[in-house]
């Protein structure tokens, strides 16, 4: 080994691991402090990501998501179970586990008397990484801070700051990369610019681990997602499954004609009347077929003129399994 390369933690060669993270049975409780009482952050929580996945950690606020990836990345001990980074166990083998692992945080924690090029090139030294390796411009230039490499951080703008976070976070090339909140305060145009970029990141191999408040993204980018509410995982699944059992529809039919009451012949599928020639029907797929309800339609004699359907999203699926009633059900 060259002195340049002491120091420097490298992943050793080894099989690709089936899984980039995997948790079993991890509990995290926070001792009392003050008037605060002791809080069960992670309630034995056993959770494996596939290596390359776009995977989605979804839950409300306080839920335990922020408490997980500080876990993986080493910032936080757990109280019991076993967290695992690419095969690397989070205590046994720490170094290397965090050597796989590349976290951008919620918050925006930059120096502001640095510039964007010399804070990537000290977060590259942290991590040992020499400098023929480095990848600081390319990394900047994929997004968009390329003109900015020489401003003072706190000339950035929010948006700036955040995809310099994520740039942070990919100096030492790791294979897992873990967004936190990434496009909290971010305006559309960079949010587009950021995901092609991670998405592209995804496409050539590197397992992302998202934690958003804006559903209809993890819905849209996530091939799994898992779903934690009071410490609890309370969903895991594909995505494409998970949306599949909520087993709820919605059809719209606007009528060639006005409507002062619902037919008879409609009555048996509860629809609404939202107003005289549109009739709303809320159904179970698993129950009421599409068919069932013209049939009922062309038996009051009516003609449609235009019709539209309506799927659960990833919403629906996020606000009944984490209600304030859920564990009730």
């Amino acid at each position: 080994m060259s002195p340049k390369d002491q120091g420097r933690v490298k992943i050793p060669e080894i099989a690709l691991p089936q899984y980039a993270v995997e948790i079993d049975g991890l509990t995290k409780k926070y001792a009392p402090r003050g008037k605060m009482p002791a809080k069960l952050a992670l309630d034995n929580v056993s959770l494996a990501i596939p290596r390359g996945s776009f995977f989605g950690l979804l839950g409300p606020n306080g839920a335990g998501k922020s408490t997980m990836i500080n876990i993986l990345a080493g910032l936080v001990n757990k109280s019991s179970g076993a967290a695992r980074v690419w095969g690397f166990d989070s205590v046994e083998h720490q170094r290397q586990a965090r050597a796989a692992i590349g976290v951008v945080p919620q918050e925006l924690n930059l120096d502001p008397f640095f510039t964007p090029y010399e804070l990537m090139e000290v977060q590259a030294g942290l991590y040992g990484v020499p400098k023929r390796e480095r990848r600081t411009d390319e990394i900047l230039s994929a997004l968009g801070l390329a003109d900015k490499a020489h401003a003072y951080a706190r000339s950035l703008s929010g948006g700036m700051r955040r995809r310099l976070l994520v740039a942070k976070a990919m100096v030492h090339s790791p294979p897992v990369l873990v967004l936190d909140e990434p496009t909290a305060g971010v305006d559309i145009e960079l949010r587009r610019q950021l995901w092609v970029y991670v998405k592209g990141l995804n496409a050539a191999g590197t397992t992302v681990l998202l934690t958003t408040h804006y559903l209809e993204e993890a819905e849209a980018l996530c091939d799994r997602i898992a779903i934690i509410d009071r410490g609890k995982l309370v969903a895991h699944d594909e995505t494409k499954s998970l949306l599949s059992k909520m087993d709820s529809k919605i059809l719209t039919v606007t009528l060639d004609r006005g409507l002062v009451s619902v037919p008879e012949a409609l009555e048996p599928f509860a629809p609404t009347l939202t107003d005289e020639r549109r009739l709303v029907f809320q159904y179970k797929p698993s129950v009421t077929t599409v068919g069932e309800i013209l049939a009922g339609l062309q038996t009051a004699h009516l003609g449609v003129v235009d019709i539209s359907t309506e799927e659960a999203d990833l919403e629906d699926i996020f606000l009944r399994l984490t209600s304030a009633d859920a564990g009730a059900e």
